[in-house]
């Protein structure tokens, strides 16, 4: 009984941390606050390697606000917006949600920034078919640049390599386990306007 209760109160807890993305989501503050993340990470001298990477990506999913957190269990969640390679230039912006939760011995609360830059064909039809886990999929192998960090060359042949810049107290960012899928809500409707047009040509400008 004792073994039960301590599992229920276990899952309770996990639960009140869990950070689930709000399906609600305004279009318009995510296209803003993803511009945002790309012009923060254009701005990090860490970003130099991955920028040349971004030229010939297949695609990009920004994440501009994960929120981790936890004492003793950990937790994930933010929206993001994928866009797919077109040519020379990038399509209409997608909705796709990022969740997980995990176990370990963490504590703080975290608030990042990411920016998957999707270098393979199979990694970017894996998030397009919905519920695509990092870690799970078979050979798609999963690389992270840091803020700051100099000199990153191991950024080199992943299949996705993910920029992060965040804050707090968390005692390191791993995404295994997280799943993306899409936001059905958000993406009934095409995403036209002047919003998503910025957003599209400030990705189209790194250098």
């Amino acid at each position: 009984m004792k073994k039960m209760l301590a599992a229920l109160t276990g899952a309770a807890f996990a639960a009140a941390l869990f950070v689930t993305p709000a399906a609600a989501a305004d279009k318009a503050e995510l296209l803003r606050d993803a511009n945002a993340t790309v012009n923060n990470m254009k701005k990090d001298a860490a970003f130099a390697i991955a920028a040349r990477m971004l030229r010939d990506a297949r695609g990009v999913y920004i994440v501009p606000n994960l929120i981790k957190g936890g004492f003793i269990f950990g937790a994930e969640g933010g929206s993001g917006v994928l866009l797919r390679r077109t040519g020379n230039g990038w399509g209409e912006p997608k909705f796709y949600d990022m969740a997980s939760a995990s176990f370990g011995l963490q504590a703080g609360l975290q608030q990042a920034q990411l920016v998957f830059i999707i270098n393979s064909d199979r990694a970017l039809r894996g998030i397009e078919s919905g519920n695509f886990k990092i870690g799970g999929q078979a050979g798609i192998t999963v690389v992270t640049l840091s803020s700051g960090a100099e000199g990153a060359t191991t950024a080199r042949g992943g299949d996705m390599v993910v920029w992060t810049s965040g804050t707090g107290l968390y005692g390191g960012l791993s995404f295994n386990g997280s799943v993306i899928t899409p936001d059905k809500t958000l993406n009934a409707t095409p995403t036209t306007g002047p919003l998503a047009q910025t957003l599209r040509s400030n990705l189209a400008t790194v250098r």
